[in-house]
């Protein structure tokens, strides 16, 4: 896994930019799903190599921002990482790029190894706040979640199912922030795009399925959700090039090799 950094390809929205050359340079720009937004960024970067008169540029701010984005016009292209799209999506274009683990993840020093979703569900409706009741060290869970409006919080859960949040819960803004805090944890729990996992942190399985690239090919690993991509209308010019590259065999084996898996 090789992206771990959410960084700016581009800055502003701006319709058109001047590149070197004196010529216009086309710009799409990307909101919303911050577990998308890495993955997307280093597919930017491939094809802007390939298309030097094309900018494309990522922004964040979680799959509601995405698709009010899209919907108002202020990106070309809203990303949203949701099991289903919501009401608010009605009259957009979507296309599934990738589908993508969630991994409920823990400190390396934690024990324990496996959750049911039972489990899962009363720790982060704080019904279970010690490790010791899951089969653990004695320890109050650090619970730590995404905000309200995140793809990646919607779609767990959803999953789930009948998630009150804890009003305990550490809330963080973005897969990385949920990433460190775990990481700098014994005692913390948390979730993430399963492609984001790294030495850091460590998945959980879940009822006895542990969140690779295998378990949710087969189907067997339960917390996996679409990424969207969402425009206005169909997709033209720049915003359909670059959306074809994603899809495009070489931008889904990019996705591959980057962690995330190909839309079919």
């Amino acid at each position: 896994m090789t992206i771990t950094k959410l960084t700016a390809l581009t800055v502003g929205v701006t319709a058109v930019l001047l590149c070197g050359c004196g010529k216009r340079a086309e710009s799409v720009t990307l909101a919303g799903s911050t577990a998308f937004a890495p993955f997307a960024e280093k597919l930017g970067g491939l094809f802007m190599a390939q298309n030097p008169g094309i900018r494309i540029s990522v922004q964040g701010g979680g799959s509601t921002v995405g698709i009010q984005s899209a919907q108002q016009g202020t990106a070309q292209i809203g990303m949203a990482d949701l099991v289903k799209l919501p009401r608010e999506a009605d009259g957009l274009t979507a296309v599934v790029v990738a589908r993508d683990g969630i991994a409920v993840i823990v400190n390396p020093a934690n024990s324990v190894t496996n959750l049911s979703i039972d489990q899962i569900r009363g720790i982060f409706c704080g019904m279970i706040g010690n490790w010791k009741d899951v089969g653990g060290q004695d320890g109050a869970i650090t619970l730590v979640s995404r905000e309200a409006g995140s793809g990646t919080r919607s779609s767990f859960e959803q999953i789930i199912g009948n998630v009150k949040l804890s009003a305990n819960a550490l809330v963080q803004d973005s897969n990385g922030s949920i990433r460190e805090t775990v990481a700098g944890d014994p005692l913390a729990i948390g979730y993430l795009s399963h492609g984001l996992v790294n030495d850091k942190i460590r998945a959980l399985t879940v009822a006895g399925q542990p969140c690779t690239t295998e378990t949710v090919v087969a189907g067997k690993y339960p917390l996996v959700r679409p990424i969207f991509l969402l425009t206005k209308g169909s997709p033209q010019g720049a915003t359909k090039a670059f959306i074809d590259f994603i899809v495009s065999d070489a931008g889904q084996a990019q996705i591959r090799k980057d962690g995330l898996l190909p839309a079919k």
